[in-house]
């Protein structure tokens, strides 16, 4: 009897999935392909499907079902299906239900709404026209976290959203350790010559796109399971392990565009490497986007920014962009992708200063939902902590508080996950290495199975199985995010490349 129950169950988490899924293809469309006009009306489709999804997915049968399999899926190993999708949907479920249908199709009405207003606003520099876009987004999060018991941190709801228990006095302790070890960081290179930068080039955009691609089918990109597009701000998405789609964004005057690319294929290797027996469940992604962020920034960073990553792929490049590199080398080239250099956009921004932007975000959030800065402040708050954490100077709003799409969305809470990505990416780097003693050289011959074999065994086929915390055990033997092993790595590298102490003084 109780297996007819959870069979019954997976059947109506598997509607609730594909609608799930559905949203997402939409979505995808509205960024990639779909003209601007569309916009009010997709608006409208997907805050229907939404409503429809989570009205499914609350409905009191699924509760009862969830109750009833609790003591039976308790005796299935831990890591089974049965135990984990009861498990983990019993909490989903329990946070769900005290949303009402209606806000929930609100909050996607008006994300989706919002997306074309910041286009528009972003391409003008026009924080004024966005403002209104933004205020409705605001006042619906600050009523989605009324639906819930709040303590003393209303942003732990949010944050909960994106990183599964994670608490933002944790992520304060984990931030404020980045301020005291990585921001001196950044000043001690800062008077150091690192690049050897060449003046104005050109790197055509036909090229550009073909040199992309032609390294991540080396990754694992298969054109059977995958697609790449342009789009306004860089995503990755899907609808399962066998319809990835990744996207970045280019310019001629530089190839930022390659590592938006290489960071998107690591969000779609994690969902592509999920155990296809997930599929149409809750379980079917990644555990919490801290650990997606950890792969993203991971074949960025650890692997794409690396030495013997350039080793291999730099003649290819330079024979694709002759002109643009001519004089350069393979270590001018790796010096120059590593330079610390502070920077107006996140998106494009170095190791060294990249959690220092989250910072930033993390902070405004906060601040935003407690009503201490203003939406009409934003922008001049915004400008000044620039200049006070990263020295740079906000010339207009597409280059600040407009920069990012996440708040057009609503998505409010995500940002701290970038940062805690990029500690996981470094903890899950040092295991890794000791388990593949030849990585390295492995890179350096463009080779990459041995290192997508690993990370499909030890973290992506479990999808959401286990917690956040529970992963990072299995991965990297602490349930702890632990933010010294970034650091090292990070003045390790720089040691090489500006000379200074390879530890802390």
């Amino acid at each position: 009897m109780s297996q007819e129950r959870f069979d019954e169950l997976r059947r109506r988490l598997a509607e609730v999935s594909d609608l799930g899924k559905t949203m997402a293809l939409l979505s995808w469309d509205q960024q990639v392909m779909m003209p601007p006009k569309g916009a009010e009306l997709r608006a409208e489709q997907l805050a229907t499907v939404g409503r429809i999804a989570h009205e499914r997915f609350t409905a009191p049968e699924v509760g009862r079902l969830l109750e009833e399999l609790s003591g039976w899926a308790e005796r299935h190993d831990y890591d089974s299906l049965e135990a984990s999708l009861v498990r983990v949907v019993s909490q989903d479920w329990d946070k769900a239900r005290r949303v009402p249908s209606e806000l929930r199709a609100a909050l996607t009405r008006e994300g989706a709404l919002s997306h074309q207003v910041w286009v528009d606003a972003r391409s003008r520099s026009d924080y004024t026209a966005f403002l209104p876009a933004l205020r409705k987004n605001l006042d619906l999060v600050k009523r989605y976290v009324e639906c819930f018991d709040v303590g003393e941190e209303p942003y732990d709801i949010l944050l909960d959203d994106y990183e599964r228990g994670m608490k933002t006095t944790e992520v304060r302790v984990i931030f404020d350790y980045l301020k005291a070890h990585q921001a001196p960081l950044v000043q001690e290179v800062a008077a150091r010559n690192g690049a050897d930068r060449s003046g104005p080039r050109t790197f055509p955009l036909e090229l550009q796109r073909r040199f992309e691609l032609e390294v991540v089918r080396r990754f694992g990109f298969d054109d059977a399971c995958w697609r790449l597009d342009p789009t306004v701000h860089p995503f990755a998405s899907g609808t399962g392990v066998g319809d990835i789609r990744i996207t970045t964004r280019y310019a001629e005057h530089n190839l930022e565009s390659l590592f938006a690319t290489m960071h998107e294929f690591g969000h779609g290797l994690y969902e592509h490497q999920v155990d296809p027996a997930l599929e149409r469940t809750p379980l079917a992604r990644g555990t919490s986007l801290g650990m997606h962020e950890s792969q993203s920034r991971m074949w960025e960073n650890l692997v794409g920014r690396s030495r013997p990553f350039w080793h291999h792929f730099f003649p290819r490049l330079q024979e694709t962009f002759p002109d643009a590199l001519a004089g350069y080398d393979a270590d001018r080239w790796y010096r120059e992708v590593n330079a610390v250099e502070p920077s107006l956009i996140r998106v494009d921004s170095d190791e060294a200063t990249y959690n220092l932007h989250i910072i930033l975000r993390f902070e405004l959030e906060q601040e935003l939902l407690a009503g201490a800065v203003s939406l009409e402040q934003l922008p001049d708050e915004w400008n000044r902590r620039m200049w006070e954490y990263l020295r740079v100077e906000v010339p207009d709003d597409a280059h600040g508080v407009l920069q990012d799409v996440h708040w057009a969305g609503g998505a409010i809470g995500y940002f701290p996950t970038y940062a805690l990505g990029n500690l996981i990416s470094a903890q899950i780097w040092d295991r890794l290495r000791a388990d593949i003693p030849t990585l390295d050289d492995e890179i350096a011959a463009g080779e990459f199975e041995s290192l997508r074999d690993w990370l499909r065994t030890h973290m992506h086929r479990f999808g959401r199985k286990v917690s956040p915390p529970e992963l990072l055990e299995r991965v990297a033997g602490t349930p702890t995010i632990d933010p010294a092993p970034y650091v090292r790595y990070l003045r390790g590298k720089l040691s090489g490349i500006y000379g200074i102490a390879p530890e802390a003084s």
